[in-house]
């Protein structure tokens, strides 16, 4: 006769979890030989686990990531020169907690991206919050976003997260306005938040793209000075696996 006016009660309190507990609890038989401690704990137990579910989704929202990539998923058998010790150690995520940057670099097709996205994918499980961004339409973004009154609430939003990935860095030369957003960006993160890129261009000729010599030494001392380095090389991996269906 309980139930009823208890599941209204907890869906009161925005304890959904516990409510769906609760009534495959009542039509579990086996669930009346159990304790009211033992009921209790379930119930806590599944309204935990739903919460955090629900987190989980809210922030992957959040970060829009660009693949639905995951760190177990990895392919460590490729060549393409990834360690699997460092890109796990990697995965941990101490580099983010300490503000450290990462660099994963190397030719199209390798799977610079998708590594991106599976380490923004475990951060987000690990409670951080993270924003992908490629580079080319942030940089457009930020091109409207003068003009339209939303530059100050899109910059709070490059600087607030945990994570910031921004994807297929250096495939153009920078403009006057991209080199000063930029420099905001690194200057708001540095020694706050973990910025993880990806870029086709070795790191040695990324002073030239930016193109103004003070302004990329200030950039550059923000973003490399600190970190860590993935250089990955080889075949692209679209194209090997082309050939493997074909065969």
């Amino acid at each position: 006769m309980l139930t009823h006016p208890t599941l209204e009660q907890l869906h009161r309190l925005g304890l959904a979890g516990m409510a769906r507990a609760f009534t495959e609890l009542e039509a579990h038989p086996e669930a009346a030989g159990l304790s009211h401690g033992e009921w209790l704990a379930l119930l806590l137990d599944r309204e935990a686990s739903d919460r955090q579910d629900r987190r989980l989704k809210a922030r992957l929202r959040y970060a829009r990531l660009r693949h639905q990539a995951a760190v177990e998923d990895v392919d460590f058998r490729a060549p393409r020169g990834l360690d699997r010790a460092q890109f796990l150690a990697l995965a941990g995520g101490r580099w983010i907690e300490e503000a450290q940057n990462l660099i994963i670099e190397g030719p199209t097709g390798v799977g610079k991206s998708w590594l991106a996205c599976a380490l923004g994918h475990r951060a987000c499980r690990d409670n951080r919050s993270v924003l992908y961004q490629r580079v080319p339409k942030l940089f457009a973004d930020l091109a409207l976003a003068h003009g339209d009154g939303r530059y100050g609430r899109l910059m709070r939003a490059l600087g607030g997260v945990k994570l910031l990935i921004l994807d297929d860095w250096g495939l153009e030369p920078m403009g006057a306005g991209q080199r000063r957003d930029l420099l905001e960006i690194v200057e708001e993160r540095y020694g706050r938040g973990a910025t993880l890129i990806t870029s086709q261009v070795p790191v040695d000729r990324w002073h030239e793209l930016i193109g103004e010599p003070t302004l990329a030494d200030a950039i550059l001392d923000r973003l490399v000075h600190n970190a860590h380095r993935i250089r990955l090389h080889g075949e692209s991996l679209r194209k090997t696996a082309a050939r493997a269906v074909a065969a």
